[in-house]
């Protein structure tokens, strides 16, 4: 005799799954970690909540020649423009199910692990657009270099030469690499040659030349990696997970679901 079909559970695309009359087992999604999370700035000032929030950075000082500042009455003023973050961008994932089907799949939880799936989900489209926003502001990187330890460190040092009203050069502890999972092998393919090689059993390998070295699926398509200093985007976050299920009204059906709000600036 068949299965009873379920009432809102999809098996895959428009095909109800078949309900278990006394098992059944989910297999927990798989998602590879998120990295916005610890590179993002959290200096801002404000409540995210409110729908928008403020960074400010001091410009480097100059010296002038003594005597300067009397002669002109007054010292420089310091100069910390305002960034304003808004936040702007807003998401949802909304899923429901039948409360016969929860009665009846012999799954525990199903509505529990969704809600922890609604976050991971949220967790990853952050990272997508925390990189995106990155290769949007950053500059292209060129080199003549052929050898790929030489290239990384000419792109090293590109940003550790960087000069502006607010850098005088970047140290490499500040600096953060973050690869796609083909050039990342790539380069711990070549430490893994070295007399004092990698340890093989670790994923990371966690530094190049001083610089912090990451692997990640979610920089755009396409792209070897990004250099960035530490904190230099701005992604705040408002967000609004729920893990208890939501009766939906009139009806026997149940609903799990997630939303946030957020935004990005980027500094220069």
């Amino acid at each position: 005799m068949a299965r009873t079909k379920a009432i809102s559970l999809i098996q895959s695309g428009e095909l109800k799954a078949d309900l278990k009359e006394i098992y059944g087992y989910v297999v927990k999604n798989v998602q590879k970690a998120a990295l916005s999370a610890g590179l993002k700035s959290q200096a801002y000032t404000g409540n995210p909540a409110t729908g928008s929030v403020e960074f400010k950075r001091f410009a480097n000082s100059t010296s002038k020649d003594y005597g300067t500042a009397r002669a002109a009455g007054a010292g420089d003023k310091l100069k910390a423009p305002p960034i304003t973050v808004n936040l702007n961008v807003h998401k949802e994932i909304v899923e429901e199910v039948a409360k016969f089907d929860l009665d009846t799949f012999g799954v525990g939880n199903i509505l529990a692990r969704r809600a922890d799936n609604h976050v991971d989900t949220m967790a990853a489209e952050l990272d997508v657009a925390f990189f995106n926003a990155a290769f949007a502001a950053g500059t292209a990187f060129t080199t003549s270099e052929t050898d790929l330890e030489e290239i990384l460190e000419a792109y090293i040092q590109t940003l550790e030469t960087v000069k502006n009203d607010y850098v005088r050069g970047v140290n490499r502890s500040q600096m953060v690499m973050v690869c796609s999972p083909k050039f990342y092998g790539k380069i711990r393919n070549i430490l893994d040659t070295k007399p004092n090689g990698t340890d093989t059993a670790s994923e990371n390998f966690g530094m190049f030349h001083g610089v912090r070295i990451y692997s990640s699926v979610n920089i755009p398509t396409g792209q070897n990696a990004v250099l960035m200093i530490d904190e230099a985007i701005a992604q705040p976050v408002v967000s609004y997970p729920y893990t208890e299920p939501e009766k939906i009204p009139l009806s026997n059906d149940f609903a799990v679901s997630c939303s946030m709000t957020t935004g990005h600036s980027v500094d220069a």
